[in-house]
């Protein structure tokens, strides 16, 4: 755990080429969300920021890095915060980790960014995942009634196969270990301070259990409400569509967070049931109740850098 730490602290206060956004510098997860903007020729009010960063709590926003910017993520999720596995004697979860996050994204324009990651998996059903992601924006609101982008990711796990022949991380054949997700995601900032989401999400994986399908679609909703022009509180869910006689462990995706975004930083404080990072992992593998506490803390930190 400290091992991750001094390295993500190290790659804080490195990159060279790069320097942090200097505060009047036009970027996406730095301008002030506003109404009174200029307006276009259909008399949508230009908006940016509608869920300011590229992220909302597990699943993505509409938001995508302008060019030439470059993020450096962290994301944690702690232990159960009470239940069985939680409470005082674990420290509300603190004590645990149920997955960590590393990550670099990367804007090519101001529509078309790439990410690649590296988690350490929740283990549920794999450790050691990779990921890398493509995301593309489709329509800004001001010049549409909504916001859209496109986004495809993929994940793939180098953990030790296991032994049982019966165990999804078995993997006789290295296709096994991949896994692909695809969205559309449509936003709108309906108020000064409330903003909205839907996201239509396609899940697919090439090896699941016999209780489970390899193509699983979820939708998932997001609300935000504003505090202050830096800060807000978020909701988000996800459900997943399946036959009610398969996949009877599984749980539905939800998260509360607080949001807070500085000049060449985004902080994310949230709670939710979810374990694993990305699409792929959170929308299939979650198994945690709420309602047993089986809920989480969990942050993320995001830094931009921008060439010099």
């Amino acid at each position: 755990m400290l091992k991750t730490y001094l390295a993500a602290g190290l790659l804080f206060t490195a990159f060279p080429l790069f320097a942090q956004e200097p505060e009047t510098a036009d970027t996406t997860v730095t301008e002030e969300t506003t109404v009174e903007e200029p307006m276009e020729e259909d008399n949508y009010p230009l908006l940016s920021g509608t869920f300011k960063a590229t992220r909302i709590i597990n699943g993505h926003s509409t938001e995508t890095l302008n060019k030439g910017e470059l993020e450096f993520r962290v994301e944690h999720r702690f232990g159960d915060f009470a239940g069985s596995s939680g409470g005082v004697q674990q420290w509300f979860g603190l004590d645990n980790s149920s997955d960590i996050r590393i990550a670099l994204e990367y804007g090519l324009t101001d529509k078309l960014m790439i990410g690649v990651g590296r988690s350490k998996g929740t283990g549920r059903p794999y450790r050691s995942l990779l990921d890398g992601l493509v995301k593309m924006k489709i329509a800004e609101q001001g010049k549409s009634p909504v916001a859209i982008t496109a986004l495809g990711m993929m994940t793939y796990t180098y953990m030790k196969a296991s032994t049982n022949e019966y165990d999804v991380a078995y993997f006789p054949e290295q296709a096994y270990r991949f896994a692909y997700a695809t969205q559309i995601n449509i936003s709108r900032q309906v108020t000064r301070r409330f903003s909205a989401a839907v996201m239509p999400t396609f899940v697919y994986r090439n090896y699941v259990a016999a209780d489970d399908v390899n193509a699983l679609f979820a939708l998932g909703g997001a609300v935000k409400y504003g505090i202050t022009k830096q800060m807000g509180i978020i909701l988000e869910y996800y459900h997943s569509f399946h036959d009610a006689d398969i996949r009877k462990d599984n749980m539905q995706s939800f998260g509360v967070a607080v949001e807070w975004i500085t000049f060449g930083h985004t902080f994310t404080v949230n709670l939710t049931n979810s374990k694993g990072f990305g699409e792929t992992q959170f929308i299939p593998y979650t198994y945690e109740n709420w309602l047993k506490g089986q809920f989480r803390l969990g942050f993320t930190i995001g830094r931009i850098f921008t060439r010099g």
